[in-house]
Formats: C-alpha cells, structure tokens, sequence
C-alpha cells in the first residue's frame, strides 16, 4: 500500500529538517526521506561557529542530530532511504524509494548541493580534518597558517581572497596556465600579496592521512611532471558544486547551471517547493537553507489551508444549491 501524505520532504540537511520542524508544528506530519548523506554536508564538517545560538560553535554531525531530534518530537516521520524517481506531472505527486511508494499533496525539495572533489582517497579522508569545501564555513579556522586553494573560476579566487583575511599564506593551485575567473576577480587575487600561483599543476596527493591532518600537499606540474610537496596546514577544494536535481531534470524548471528556478521558494510546479543548496547557488550556508526550509514549510501550510478552505466552501454551496 502507497503511503499517503500531506507534506513530504526529501533531503535531511539544514533545509529539510527546519522544513520538517515547520510543518510538524502545523500537524502536518510530514515525512521526510533522508537520502543517501542523512544529514546533508553539515555531517562531513567539524566545528560550526556561524550557526545562531551556539556561542561555543557545534559539531557538524551534532548539529544536525539535534534538528532531527527537534523534527522527531513534533511528529515527523522518516524514511531511511533513497528517493529513487519522482512523478511530478500532477497532483498528488509520487515518489518511489527502494521499498515503498509515497503520494503527496505537497513537495518540498531539499535535496542540496554536492560539492565537486578531486577524488582523492586521502581528500575523503581528510574531509573536516584540514580539507575543506567552503572557505566561509571554516575560514576562520586557518588564522596564520599556510592553506591551498584548488581551482581556477571565480570561486576559487572569491575563496583564496577570503582566506586571506585568516590565513599568513594563500596558494591557488590551477590545472591550466590561465584562470577561467572574471578578470575582475582575477585582479583582485593578484594583487593581494598574501596570494600566490602555482598554475599548469594538478594535486597528486594531501598528506597525511597517519596523522589525521593535513601536513602536506603534492602536487605535479602537467608540462613536465615534476612532483612538489609543499607544507600545507590547509587544503580548500573550490572546483565548483552540482545541484543534486537529476531526479527533477525534464520535470521542473531548472537554471543553465542545473539548479532549481525559484520565485522565493515556489518551483515552476504548484505544490512543490524547494529550499537551500539545490536552489541556492550564491549563499549556500546551514544558516540560509534552513530560512528557505521554513519559507518552503509556511507555503506548503498557506497552500493547503487555502485549498481546504475553498473545498470546504464548495461543500457548503453545493449543500445549500440542492437544499433549495
């Protein structure tokens, strides 16, 4: 038997579990399908000290067991699963996960944004331990000390720039011998003297994975193959993220860059909504996903409070039409 639902909500991180607090806390009783990275990337991240009422900071993992917990006790219900298809040619809409099928009134897609990894066994490992993806989530963490930064768009050089204001020594390591940056932006790293160039260059190797930190960078020149290792205490990865919208594409509106088109959180489809990274290609913190995820969860409400309303109305006017 299909599970039947108001609200369901697919993706567990920042904006899907406020999403989730949200709608619980209307009787909604949504569910929520947590996906493959229960808890988003805020689970592959150590300390947060940006998130609202931690003075200390928190654990990443921590932060998110205790949104969940709060998304529990209002009454949300979970699924440990993967959607594996979506059906949004009309409503209800209907998902497919490995084992069951769920039909929904409303859609609140929260399926975030993957950043793009070098692929590197020791980056994985090393992930929260001295690697990073995001400059402005763990920045702060690097005052006087010597980072790289991978990339070579406007994103990496936003990044190497705003590592400065921590970091004594910032290197942007580049795979071709020109940036693919705006030349403002490329300007502006330039003539930053605390940012240096290492181009034509790929990352061989971050050590070191014994120590369970980041000691060293290896890196191999493609022009001639000459191998450099380099002392390093940090290693930002800045080659750009992927919306995770594949489940949508051809269904929804999506941006030239794969993200879902919103006006606020409204989709090109009544009744679904999206909220945080998959929408969000500009700020993509904890802090702003879970403001969309309430955004998404107050529409969904409004939304099926209205349609109530007016079936409701219709009832009263048909009963009335044949009592006369």
């Amino acid at each position: 038997m299909p599970i039947r639902k108001k609200v369901t909500i697919l993706g567990s991180g920042s904006a899907g579990l406020t999403a989730a607090i949200y709608a619980a806390r209307a009787n909604l009783e949504p569910l929520v399908i947590q996906g493959l990275q229960a808890g988003g990337q805020l689970t592959i991240t150590s300390d947060v000290e940006n998130f609202p009422g931690f003075p200390n900071g928190i654990l990443g993992p921590e932060l998110m067991e205790e949104m969940h917990k709060q998304a529990e006790r209002f009454g949300t219900q979970f699924i440990y699963d993967n959607a594996e298809s979506v059906d949004l040619s009309s409503r209800p809409f209907k998902i497919k996960t490995s084992s069951d099928e769920i039909i929904t009134d409303v859609l609140i897609i929260g399926t975030g944004a993957s950043a793009k990894l070098l692929g590197l066994e020791s980056e994985s490992k090393l992930m929260g331990h001295g690697v990073s993806a995001c400059a402005t989530c763990d920045g702060f963490f690097f005052r006087d000390k010597t980072v790289f930064v991978i990339g070579g768009g406007d994103t990496a050089l936003e990044e190497a720039t705003f590592l400065t204001r921590f970091a004594s020594s910032v290197t942007v390591v580049h795979r071709r011998d020109s940036f693919r940056a705006s030349a403002i932006m490329a300007d502006r790293a330039r003539n930053n003297e605390k940012v240096h160039f290492i181009l034509d260059s790929v990352v061989e190797d971050i050590l070191d994975v014994k120590e369970g930190q980041v000691t060293a960078i290896r890196l191999r020149n493609i022009k001639t193959n000459e191998v450099q290792e380099l002392p390093a205490d940090g290693v930002f990865v800045a080659i750009g993220h992927k919306p995770n919208t594949e489940l949508f594409q051809g269904q929804i509106e999506l941006t030239e860059t794969g993200y879902i088109k919103t006006d606020g959180v409204k989709t090109s489809i009544k009744g679904v909504y999206a909220a945080g990274d998959v929408q969000d290609e500009l700020y993509r913190q904890a802090i702003t996903a879970a403001g969309t995820g309430c955004m998404a969860a107050l529409e969904a409400q409004w939304l099926l409070e209205n349609e109530e309303a007016e079936a409701e109305s219709e009832k009263k006017t048909l009963a009335s039409t044949k009592a006369s």
